[in-house]
């Protein structure tokens, strides 16, 4: 897949500020613009303080930029929901429809193709072999490998821990990452700091099955704490506030996914850091593009990684103080390693 860099590299800023969130179906200001930019949520929903959030504030963003964009969204709650959401956008005359999550693949595969005229546009998956479905990807393996060596580094019990959502390659792509780290902060300094809940040989671990249920986000945090883990990195959306809520009590900490979570959540005290992806950038980019040629379909797509700051480490906020100089000093030259090429961070899951 050829890929076009959507924004300079010092141009990314992983944007926080909170946007507007109208209800589902609700549009931009009527008639601000012709040209009508349409998002459907996975079932983690508008306020997961994830990847949909994230994605929807890229549309804002693109409507803030040009007047000629008008935005709006649709939630799903369950699977099925996919399907007659996108199609439902067709139907209202969408020019630019964004599918939020590798799960929305099939569904998002069997509407482009009913529509080959029409934008779409995917966070999470390829362009699923259509010429008007424009990929959104990221190696996030590359910031979860920081995570993991920052994980390391920060335990006092010498363990750490992390769970998903779904076993799927968006998911299980943060953990490889999470898991290389650990293995390469142990390497570096003879340690033997341990990692449970995934084990990226076998490609199996601990999962909720679900994105939305915060009960079942703290009974694997649960489990992984009953190991000792004093360092919980959640890959699974509003799952994983469970996890994040019960850490408030104390005993551990939580390194967040997709987003800053010191920011985006309501557990300032406990967010360590968080592996950002930055799909705000990258939709902003790919709607402002689409709307410059009404028509014309977008080419190529988007890929963050280190380097372009599609994907990166969250400043350690509340946490900068206890976090050793030396620590913050290694993550630095990991991070210029990592992008120079010296050390490959790979994932059967990353982007082909």
């Amino acid at each position: 897949m050829k890929i076009i860099a959507l924004a300079a590299a010092g141009s990314i800023a992983f944007a926080a500020a909170a946007c507007s969130k109208p209800p589902a179906d609700t549009p931009g200001t009527p008639g601000a613009g012709s040209f009508k930019a349409c998002m459907v949520t996975d079932t983690g929903g508008i306020d997961d303080r994830s990847f949909n959030e994230a994605s929807w504030k890229g549309l804002e963003a693109a409507k803030a930029a040009n007047s000629a964009v008008t935005t709006k969204y649709t939630a799903s709650t369950a699977m099925s929901d996919y399907d007659p959401n996108l199609q439902n956008q067709v139907t209202d005359g969408c020019k630019y429809i964004q599918a939020v999550g590798g799960l929305m693949g099939d569904a998002t595969k069997k509407v482009a193709a009913a529509n080959p005229t029409v934008q779409f546009s995917i966070v999470d998956a390829d362009n699923l072999g259509l010429t008007n479905v424009y990929p959104i990807q990221f190696e996030t393996q590359q910031a979860a490998f920081l995570a993991g060596y920052l994980a390391a580094g920060y335990s006092k019990t010498g363990k750490v821990g992390t769970y998903g959502g779904m076993k799927i390659g968006p998911v299980t792509i943060f953990m490889d990452g999470f898991v290389d780290g650990v293995k390469h902060y142990n390497t570096t300094k003879g340690k033997n700091v341990q990692v449970f809940g995934w084990d990226k040989d076998k490609q199996d671990g601990l999962f909720t099955n679900d994105f939305v249920k915060q009960d079942a986000g703290k009974q694997q945090s649960d489990t992984l704490v009953a190991q000792g883990a004093d360092v919980i990195f959640p890959v699974a959306g509003g799952a994983g506030l469970g996890s994040a809520a019960a850490a408030a009590n104390g005993g551990y900490v939580i390194i967040w996914v997709d987003s800053d979570g010191f920011l985006t959540t309501d557990y300032k005290s406990v967010m360590l850091s968080s592996v950002l992806k930055n799909s705000t950038d990258g939709v902003k980019d790919a709607v402002l593009n689409s709307a410059k040629t009404p028509g014309t379909l977008l080419t190529g797509g988007f890929l963050g990684t280190l380097a372009n700051k599609g994907v990166g480490l969250a400043p350690f906020h509340d946490f900068d103080s206890k976090i050793d100089q030396s620590l913050k000093d290694e993550l630095k030259k990991l991070e210029a390693d990592i992008i120079a090429g010296t050390i490959k961070v790979t994932s059967p899951a990353q982007p082909k």
